[in-house]
């Protein structure tokens, strides 16, 4: 039997500006399903973006594994934005990347405070 992550929901404050700039950072679309915005990535995985009236106490992580050219592509719109960020989850070495397992990587906060990783090799 195969057993495959099909979709989360993460909670927000407004589901849709939520969805839309996750998408525009990573460089796909954001849709509206239901009473849901969602952000469908590559692999079959989606996003189902939620308002919430009380965001939990703690955040939730979502890492995006990507392509070499998405990651600077995705880099460069965080330094546009002249957005925060880190190489590692507890936000200690600001404003650096990370070459974890050959790779590169870095973390961002999302305006609703999920902690959000782009880094090219698992």
């Amino acid at each position: 039997m195969t057993v495959e992550l099909n979709h989360t929901i993460v909670v927000s404050r407004d589901q849709r500006a939520a969805a839309r700039d996750l998408a525009e950072l990573l460089g796909l679309e954001a849709s509206s399903l239901g009473h849901f915005d969602v952000v469908q990535l590559n692999n079959g995985v989606s996003l189902d973006f939620m308002d919430v009236d009380d965001l939990p106490a703690q955040p939730m992580h979502l890492a995006f594994l990507v392509p070499e050219d998405t990651f600077d592509e995705a880099f460069a719109r965080v330094r546009e934005r002249d957005l925060p960020y880190w190489a590692d989850p507890f936000h200690i070495r600001a404003q650096q990347l990370n070459h974890m397992n050959g790779g590169r990587g870095f973390y961002w906060d999302s305006p609703d405070g999920h902690v959000l990783e782009v880094l090219t090799k698992a």
